[in-house]
């Protein structure tokens, strides 16, 4: 048996045993559908890490986004267990203490999210709000970048007509066709953001229809107790984790402070939706997630996996099952909020722990830079 299990076998194993059970579980499944699935840490980081993305060459490309910390690299490729900035320093060389003196459009300012498409270039979403807080004016952006040359190639600046004061850009998928990018925003008012990649044009859509927004409620819980910060307030991330289905067809997406799992189909994001309709109605519930940050669909289109910060977790959802519900895959401790997946080019799975519970934000007495790590799911046999 390899040491590791690419997705697609790893897949079939959870869909048969998924199958064997009936397929309705409760979101709160304990047991494991296939013994032996371990995690192995591919690095330790020094700082709190969010995104992760393995290229088709299998090169892997992390983030670290200013929240607690003013952080020395914001992007960086992974070596060998270390660091590199990339592209290049330059564009690492912003810092809140010097932001009267770098340009924001030019520089990485507080990145989210890394996403390698299969064109041989590495995207960077910047939402550019430090803390999480307001937006730098001119920082908000979605670049990419060669992966053969480290060159920017586009750099598509975002305006407050679709960066509004207090959006959070979180994450961004692309259609298979490389014409179109969806972004959410999980920030103080969820939307999905539609951008023409050729023109560099976006527009907010969904902008407060209930699927984008955070739950009311609904408390996110860490260690089995309500996640507060010191003055009471508790998680009110909106329209986080996506996924687009491997056709392009589908775009799924979910609050953190939510439960339940949505979808629309992306012709009507690119033509209703992009001509002003109203496209609210066409959103369908998938089903329940429970509280979920990361999403990932396989290669097929068969399976999504989730990341579950409240019981340190990864689950499956068979989305050929309509009604079934999310099984577990893997539970394990040292997923201190799982937060971002990538499937590398074997299919391996790897996913990042960000520590939120464990931050600053939520512990006054935290480092203000928190180690965090990288893992990848390993056949333990």
């Amino acid at each position: 048996m390899p040491s590791r299990l690419p997705l697609a076998r790893l897949s079939a194993s959870l869909v048969a045993a998924a199958l064997m059970a009936g397929g309705t579980s409760a979101v709160a499944q304990t047991a494991p559908l296939q013994k032996g699935i371990t995690l192995e840490k591919v690095a330790d980081f020094g700082h709190q890490v969010t995104g992760v993305t393995v290229a088709e060459d299998g090169r892997i490309f992390v983030n670290f986004p200013r929240w607690t910390e003013d952080s020395p690299v914001s992007v960086a490729e992974v070596r060998d267990g270390a660091t590199v900035p990339f592209p290049n320093e330059q564009w690492n060389a912003w810092r809140n203490a010097r932001k009267d003196e770098l340009s924001p459009g030019e520089h990485w300012v507080c990145v989210q999210s890394v996403v390698a498409d299969k064109a041989g270039n590495v995207w960077v979403l910047d939402p550019a709000a430090p803390a999480q807080g307001p937006i730098v004016p001119g920082g908000p952006k979605l670049v990419r970048v060669s992966l053969a040359s480290s060159a920017v190639l586009q750099n598509i600046r975002f305006d407050e007509s679709v960066a509004t004061q207090g959006s959070y850009l979180n994450d961004v998928r692309f259609s298979p066709d490389g014409k179109w990018a969806y972004i959410t925003d999980s920030g103080v008012r969820g939307a999905i953001v539609l951008v023409d990649l050729g023109t560099g044009e976006a527009k907010r859509l969904l902008d407060g229809h209930p699927s984008t927004q955070p739950k009311k409620g609904l408390v996110v819980t860490a260690d089995g107790k309500p996640l507060r910060r010191p003055d009471g307030k508790g998680i009110e991330f909106a329209a986080d984790g996506i996924a687009l289905s491997p056709d392009g067809q589908y775009l799924y997406w979910q609050a953190i402070k939510g439960d339940t799992l949505y979808r629309i189909a992306t012709s009507v994001l690119v033509e209703e939706g992009w001509r002003g309709d109203d496209i609210g109605g066409k959103v369908e519930t998938v089903g329940r997630n429970g509280v979920a940050d990361g999403l990932l669909i396989d290669r097929g289109g068969k399976h999504m996996y989730i990341t579950s910060p409240e019981d340190d977790s990864v689950k499956v959802r068979n989305l050929q099952l309509p009604g079934s519900e999310p099984r577990l895959v893997i539970r394990d401790q040292r997923l201190r909020w799982p937060d971002t997946f990538s499937q590398g080019p074997d299919g391996t799975v790897y996913v990042t722990t960000s520590r939120i519970q464990d931050s600053a934000f939520f512990k006054p007495d935290a480092p203000i830079a928190l180690p965090t790590s990288l893992w990848r799911l390993k056949n333990g046999k």
